[in-house]
């Protein structure tokens, strides 16, 4: 019998603080929906959790990031993570960050020589996140 050895990446999760405030902030900013929670008293993860489950579409799939609490202990203070985001409009989205309690790390920097215009940004319980514009070839 020969042991798989394939896996393929499925999901995202924040440790964060208020699952329920964050899960707003990305779903405002970022546009992701709110698909689905969780709340596990033994979860494994050293306490009880809760949960918010986001996607891009209205169902569950591949791609999701969640918004994950451990109920009896404060969210880690180092960045144990940087999340990526595409948009084809990155002054929107840098006045949506804004407009939802996150924060610039510095101004939109431009970048034509690999295509692309940067910005990174933290959410309101300050986890960074690196947003691309693709710029046209």
């Amino acid at each position: 019998m020969t042991e798989s050895r394939k896996a393929s990446f499925g999901f995202t999760k924040l440790i964060v603080d208020d699952e329920e405030a964050q899960a707003e902030y990305y779903h405002q900013v970022y546009g992701l929906n709110k698909l689905h929670r969780v709340q596990n008293d033994d979860s494994g993860a050293g306490g009880s959790i809760r949960e918010v489950i986001m996607g891009p579409g209205d169902t569950m799939s591949s791609e999701s990031l969640v918004m994950f609490k451990i109920i009896d202990r404060p969210a880690p203070r180092d960045q144990e993570v940087i999340l990526g985001f595409i948009t084809d409009d990155l002054d929107a989205l840098a006045s949506r960050v804004l407009a939802h309690g996150g924060k610039h790390n510095g101004p939109i920097k431009s970048m034509p020589q690999h295509g692309v215009r940067v910005l990174f940004t933290t959410d309101p319980e300050g986890r960074l996140s690196e947003n691309v514009e693709l710029l046209a070839k």
